[in-house]
């Protein structure tokens, strides 16, 4: 069986290890090529976009695909939404692995947005913010403007920051809660703006963020697809095992 793995979370990165050795599977992997260099997945892997709708159906039937599993992250709306309708439309099989939501407990000091230009309405002027949502979609942060604004990401940036009162600090994870608490205590920051995107790996930013008692701004993830959903490597695979 030919499965395309679209990839880009931790829980693919562990998908594609286990595929290598899953008898009567023969898996690929695609890569959207946000990071320059993204860790190996140990696959044939396709790295870049397909140029639309019709480049990734053109794609599925000229590597004869037979099953998609997608492990994007759960924040890649737009890919997770047309590769539900093509395979839906192409008659393949089909599953999306969306991890759990992170919730707050007793002690964490969330607020909940739907939008990133809602953020600024509620973290005063001279505040310092850090932002935990990496590059795409920064621009909607822009009336962040009169604080101080700190984004992390992995590669180091070819063009400035897109607003005034913003810088970027460079940093490649995982880093540990007590990472965290050095960090966030070293800059200040009052505020922490992150997507809902659970997971263990993320999660050292909000331990830190309780620790400190630093306010946090949780962006809503968005709606499910229509689709079966997986919510662990271990369901991942024995979907794909109940495809060959």
């Amino acid at each position: 069986m030919r499965l395309l793995l679209m990839a880009g979370s931790g829980e693919a990165r562990r998908i594609a290890g286990a595929l290598t050795n899953l008898p009567g599977v023969e898996a690929s992997a695609s890569l959207a090529g946000a990071t320059r260099r993204p860790a190996q997945l140990g696959l044939p892997t396709r790295i870049g976009g397909f140029g639309g709708r019709g480049g990734f159906i053109d794609y599925l039937r000229a590597e004869a695909i037979e099953a998609v599993l997608d492990a994007t992250h759960p924040f890649a709306a737009n890919i997770t939404a047309r590769t539900a309708a093509v395979c839906h439309e192409m008659n393949l099989p089909h599953a999306v692995v969306m991890r759990p939501e992170w919730r707050p407990g007793p002690r964490d000091r969330w607020r909940i947005f739907d939008r990133e230009d809602q953020v600024a309405g509620f973290i005063p002027k001279g505040a310092t913010v850090f932002l935990g949502t990496g590059v795409k979609g920064l621009e909607g942060f822009s009336n962040l403007r009169g604080r101080q604004v700190i984004c992390r990401r992995i590669d180091q940036p070819k063009n400035p920051f897109p607003f005034r009162g913003g810088e970027y600090l460079i940093g490649r994870p995982p880093f540990s809660q007590k990472d965290e608490v050095e960090l966030f205590g070293r800059l200040g920051v009052d505020w922490l703006v992150v997507k809902n995107a659970g997971g263990d790996p993320g999660r050292s930013k909000l331990l830190a963020a309780r620790q400190l008692g630093i306010k946090v701004a949780m962006m809503r993830r968005p709606p499910e697809p229509q689709a079966t959903i997986l919510r662990s490597v271990k369901q991942a695979l024995t979907w794909v095992q109940g495809q060959t």
